[in-house]
């Protein structure tokens, strides 16, 4: 396959991770309705902690049944790519829902993509080179885009403590995403690296569970219903096994700045989402989750996203001898 055609198929499998990640935030909301029914006096912390920890660690489950014989070979690169982006995306994982409690979600929502801004910044301090003119004003109108989708008021913005720690979620997800790149790792096989990272991802929330927990009991009645163990399963096959393993097995054919970019495209899949999914998943567990409306800042942030990521895949503004 060719160096165009490959990346060319990098994007589209970025793309429908991103899908998948955006079936995330209607399936979780649903989640914690359910659980909330079957456990009302339990904490948020308590059912998030737990969540993260059962689905990631299902998802590293099923990847090591699938990839036994090459997990026998594990490398120590492997490995330590695996960890580090474990520690990297539960790091971004708890400071984000921290951050929830003491900032409004549009604001999270927009601060968390900031690692559209700061993945090019790391590669332009890093080669002592500015970004291309068609980096900057994709950037811009992915900013501008996700701005618009959460609603955010600059007016009554404030840097506190949620803001804070949404903006460190957001620098621990880019360097998720600049470990992908990193050369170091190029030959790790994207199954073994996946299965240590999913693994420990779950791990690393078991102290959180084990603080927040009402009792041991909880762990099981948290799940003690069709509705909760079957969104769970979404979340590990779809969201997490599938989104994960295509993530870290394409991402390494497009540019860590690019992939930044693309992913900011999840708000815009999530809100469309919104608009009917919350419905059925209603009918299905029997919750009141309400769809969301179609709005004119919907389809202004969702287009100016998509421009952007039309002219970062284009040819426009690049230098006439640079070679495709």
């Amino acid at each position: 396959m060719s160096a165009e055609n490959l990346h060319g198929q990098a994007i589209r499998a970025l793309v429908f991770c991103t899908a998948m990640w955006a079936l995330s935030f209607p399936a979780m909301k649903a989640l914690a309705l359910e659980q909330h029914k079957l456990l009302p006096d339990a904490g948020s912390w308590f059912f998030t902690s737990l969540g993260v920890m059962y689905r990631f660690g299902a998802a590293g489950l099923l990847l090591l049944l699938f990839n036994v014989p090459a997990l026998k070979t594990i490398s120590r690169r492997e490995m330590e790519q695996g960890l580090a982006l474990a520690f990297f995306g539960v790091g971004g994982i708890l400071f984000q829902m921290d951050g929830l409690a003491y900032t409004l979600a549009s604001t999270s929502a927009f601060l968390t993509q900031g690692y559209c801004l700061f993945i090019p910044l790391w590669v332009a301090l890093v080669n002592r080179r500015c970004p291309s003119l068609k980096i900057f004003l994709s950037t811009l109108l992915v900013l501008a885009g996700v701005a618009l989708l959460a609603n955010v008021n600059f007016h009554s913005f404030k840097l506190g403590r949620g803001e804070l720690e949404t903006l460190i979620a957001s620098l621990m997800f880019t360097g998720q995403i600049l470990l992908l790149e990193n050369p170091r790792y190029a030959a790790n096989r994207p199954g073994n690296f996946s299965t240590v990272m999913l693994l420990g991802i779950a791990l690393l929330c078991l102290p959180l569970v084990w603080a927040t927990a009402p009792s041991a009991a909880a762990c099981l009645r948290a799940y003690a219903s069709p509705a909760a163990c079957g969104l769970l399963a979404v979340l590990v096959v779809f969201c997490t096994v599938i989104a994960y393993t295509m993530m870290n097995r394409w991402q390494r054919h497009v540019s860590a700045t690019e992939a930044g970019l693309i992913y900011c495209i999840e708000p815009v899949i999530a809100s469309v989402l919104a608009l009917f999914l919350p419905g059925w998943l209603s009918h299905w567990s029997d919750i009141n989750y309400a769809n969301e409306q179609l709005t004119l800042r919907l389809l202004l942030g969702g287009g100016l996203i998509t421009v952007a990521n039309v002219l970062l895949q284009s040819r426009w503004l690049e230098p006439c001898n640079q070679q495709p």
